[in-house]
């Protein structure tokens, strides 16, 4: 069995007045290079400002899907150990509710938030919760004192009751743990803030001297892609060169900035530009648009709980941590037949309202593999694509303003080292009178303050398996496998650290390690409790398959059922009039 040192917590405990308030600020989607301070073109100034404050994080990790990385970002543990070895919308049917597939967070991890919480910190959470709505697992019963959540994946960014595929019944959304009542209408962005700086003021009035700890899950950039007009002009004809021009730009701006080598090699992954129709490309370019948009709106927005924590004087002893849950998504639901049905009675795609109300829209795997740049894969996969992220941490006392820690670190990080900074100890296989899973991650200070280079020891390794889709981290060394149609099912190696967009394979070169690779993750994934994928799977229609199972043949079971009952009691009355 492969196991991480014990966790301990290496900082003295610190007395109120020194403890940080902390803003974990979660965005969805998001390709590596979409954040200026990375090599992007969207403005997102409030980004770029935390990051020339404190620390980019040019090989932060986490999971290629939704709630598996929330699982590990909360609990500081593997997400199979944590519960969520796979999303609820596309985990197989041999899997659900297996040790490890719940698909929600599991009884024997504690949170962040509960840890924080019973250390004397206030708690809130809004936004994306993508965790589970049982009564054990809303963010109340998790270490939340305050929260306004979406319980599910997502829904529509401008009306909360719509909802984005139908994968659910209806969208869940939960206020201090009992569903909510949304407005009728709102943008999903803003809402989010207005609600998060409502907790911070209401917090600082009842008790101005407890810090706070604020988990802000914003829906962008997350299907359907939607955002104010008047921010999605401002990229007007700024896409009409394409996605392979784009992924160029950004490679090299991400160069010049040091995240990347200036001689990173870099594959294409998109259909050739110039061979689409000029409709084809206006449309395209239009949903780029709406793409960059989103995501500036969502900067502005965290600029408002900024400039609100300014007006308070509680910036300078505020730190923030800023995400994506995983990469940029390429899937588009219109490739498919039966969402195509779907989201026709639903919305429009009409390029004269792309992103406003009542319009749906994806970016595609054009633009995802520039989002993406200059690695490769997307959101679902195990390449760096899928797994590698923007990451910017600010206000940690002793930081290096602007510096880049350019190896290898992991989402299951942040636990440990938001718990050092606040002197709250870490769990080490027990909490509150119960066994539960010991943090796995690595506490970030060291290198956040200039006294360590590396967070783990260069033979230490971190696991990952999502869907068959598999990685194991050595060092610079990648071990990863994708499966079809991304990848072919078979082992590669690549060092990460010059070839970031896993041009060069290095399994028949260094076959040793190549071959002690995959014994440490068969190790590793064991101790997991990773169970293997079924023959055939496809995500995309296991999708469809949950979507049947968890939504439609319940109504069909109720709806059945009623017909049965009103045929029985026609039949009854019919005999009656006999009589």
């Amino acid at each position: 069995m492969i196991a991480a040192t014990p966790v301990t917590s290496a900082a003295p405990p610190a007395t109120a007045p020194d403890r940080p308030n902390i803003v974990l600020v979660v965005v969805d989607d998001w390709g590596y290079t979409d954040v200026g301070a990375f090599g992007g073109e969207i403005a997102t100034p409030t980004l770029d400002a935390l990051a020339a404050r404190g620390t980019r994080f040019a090989s932060f990790h986490v999971s290629a899907e939704c709630s598996p990385t929330r699982a590990m970002l909360l609990t500081g543990v593997d997400n199979h150990r944590a519960g969520v070895g796979a999303m609820r919308e596309t985990v197989p049917f041999s899997q659900y509710g297996k040790p490890g597939y719940l698909t929600v967070l599991d009884r024997g991890v504690v949170t962040l938030a509960t840890l924080l919480r019973d250390g004397g910190y206030r708690t809130y959470a809004v936004g994306k919760w993508h965790l589970g709505k049982e009564a054990h697992n809303l963010p109340g019963a998790r270490g939340f004192d305050r929260s306004l959540v979406q319980g599910y994946s997502g829904s529509d960014n401008w009306d909360p009751r719509q909802r984005y595929l139908s994968l659910t019944d209806k969208v869940y959304w939960f206020e201090d743990d009992r569903e909510a009542t949304m407005p009728r209408e709102y943008y999903s962005s803003k809402f989010f803030a207005d609600r998060a700086l409502g907790y911070l003021r209401e917090g600082r009035e009842a008790a101005a001297d407890q810090p706070f700890f604020l988990y802000l899950a914003f829906q962008a950039n997350h299907i359907p892609l939607q955002a104010p007009r008047e921010t999605i002009d401002r990229y007007r004809g700024r896409y009409d060169a394409g996605w392979e021009a784009l992924r160029s730009e950004r490679r090299d701006r991400a160069a010049a900035l040091g995240l990347i080598p200036a001689d990173a090699p870099m594959v294409s992954q998109a259909a050739d530009w110039d061979a689409l129709s000029p409709d084809e490309r206006q449309h395209y370019a239009r949903r780029m648009e709406v793409y960059a948009g989103m995501a500036t709106a969502m900067d502005e927005q965290l600029g408002r709980v900024v400039a609100q924590l300014r007006a308070t004087g509680e910036y300078e002893r505020t730190v923030f941590v800023f995400l994506s849950d995983n990469g940029a998504e390429a899937s588009d639901p219109h490739e498919l037949l039966v969402a195509r049905l779907w989201l026709g009675t639903q919305y429009t795609r009409d390029i004269d309202r792309l992103g406003g109300p009542g319009a749906y829209v994806a970016i595609g795997s054009g633009w995802a593999g520039a989002a993406a740049s200059p690695l490769a894969t997307s959101k679902f996969y195990a390449g760096e694509g899928g797994l590698r992220v923007p990451m910017i941490m600010a206000g940690v006392p002793g930081e290096r303003p602007g510096h880049i820690v350019k190896e290898f670190t992991h989402v299951t990080d942040i636990l440990p080292t938001l718990l050092g900074l606040s002197g709250i100890a870490i769990p080490d296989g027990g909490y509150g009178g119960r066994p539960v899973a010991r943090p796995t991650g690595r506490s970030l200070l060291p290198v956040l303050r200039g006294e360590a280079e590396r967070v783990r020891a260069p033979d230490e390794v971190v696991g990952y398996e999502l869907a068959g889709n598999a990685a194991l981290f050595r060092g610079d060394l990648k071990l990863v496998r994708n499966q079809p149609p991304v990848g072919d099912g078979r082992w590669q190696l690549f060092d990460i650290a010059v070839d970031p967009g896993e041009t060069r394979d290095l399994a028949a070169s260094r076959p040793q390690e190549f071959t002690t690779m995959q014994a440490e993750w068969a190790r590793w994934a064991e101790a997991q409790g990773v169970l293997p994928i079924p023959e055939g799977y496809e995500p995309r229609r296991q999708v469809i398959l949950n979507a049947i199972r968890f939504v439609y043949l319940p109504k069909l079971v109720w709806a059945a059922a009623a017909l049965a009952l009103l045929g029985g009691i026609v039949v009854l009355w019919r005999r009656r009039r006999r009589l």
